[in-house]
């Protein structure tokens, strides 16, 4: 008889985020199956009498890797009653975890998610930024960054156009000069508000704030796995340089950015 697994999102990263079922589970937890983007922080919460396996996927990795994990889930549901995927943030949220609970169904297993507070929602809350706002922000969307074989976004640029919609771009780093050009060429303006953060809601996180313009300049100065977030709304932070004038474009791009 086969046990159950469960896809638990880890949340942002603080232990102190993870919502109570989160944590019972890890508690009581017979195997975990972890990303490397779990802090560990929140590894330390697991029951230290459970069976750990370390799958932490990186960018570029190889398709492969996926249908591996997949496997490995497959067969710890067949040894252990509880098995727990855990993954950064949540779990249906560029976590994959639409494809290991149909492989997981597919093959007689039960599978129950356990929603996580996504890091774009726990890194705007740890700003103090409002991906809506009224007059400033009517939308939100979450976007991956990531390249796909090599041939770059394939996103329509024009529907990101929306200066009233928050834009949110998770595993950008890599790109974060094309996703400036593609988007000043679409319509945003340059000095559209934005912001980067690494390890948000960690006692290590760092944070910085500019514009479009001066996206890959600042990206620079940050590493891997960061969040970017665009939009008029990164200006209710409360170190963002304030437009001089009732026009949006009054920030000027030089001085509109500071790091944390």
């Amino acid at each position: 008889m086969h046990g159950k697994v469960y896809l638990v999102g880890a949340g942002p990263g603080d232990p102190e985020l993870l919502t109570l079922r989160a944590l019972y589970l890890l508690q009581h937890a017979d195997a975990v199956v972890y990303d490397r983007l779990v802090s560990r922080a929140i590894m330390s919460c697991i029951n230290p009498e459970a069976t750990l396996y370390d799958v932490g996927k990186v960018a570029a990795c190889k398709p492969s890797m996926q249908d591996d994990i997949n496997d490995i889930l497959l067969s710890l549901s067949r040894t252990h009653q509880r098995v727990i995927r855990l993954k950064g943030g949540d779990p249906f949220i560029f976590g994959r975890g639409g494809e290991e609970q149909l492989y997981l169904q597919q093959h007689g297993v039960r599978a129950e998610v356990v929603p996580g507070i996504t890091a774009a929602t726990g890194c705007a809350a740890s700003l103090g930024i409002p991906l809506t706002h009224r007059g400033l922000a009517s939308s939100v969307r979450f976007i991956t960054g990531h390249l796909r074989d090599n041939q770059g976004l394939e996103l329509n640029w024009a529907s990101l156009s929306d200066p009233t919609c928050t834009l949110v771009f998770y595993m950008a780093m890599a790109n974060c000069r094309h996703i400036a050009q593609a988007l000043i060429q679409h319509g945003r303006s340059p000095h559209t508000p934005i912001a980067l953060a690494q390890d948000a809601t960690l006692k290590s996180q760092r944070w910085g704030l500019g514009t479009l313009q001066t996206l890959p300049q600042l990206a620079q100065t940050f590493s891997p796995p960061a969040l970017l977030i665009i939009g008029q709304v990164v200006q209710l932070h409360p170190d963002y340089p304030q437009p001089t004038s009732n026009t949006q474009d009054a920030l000027t791009p030089e001085s509109s950015w500071a790091l944390m």
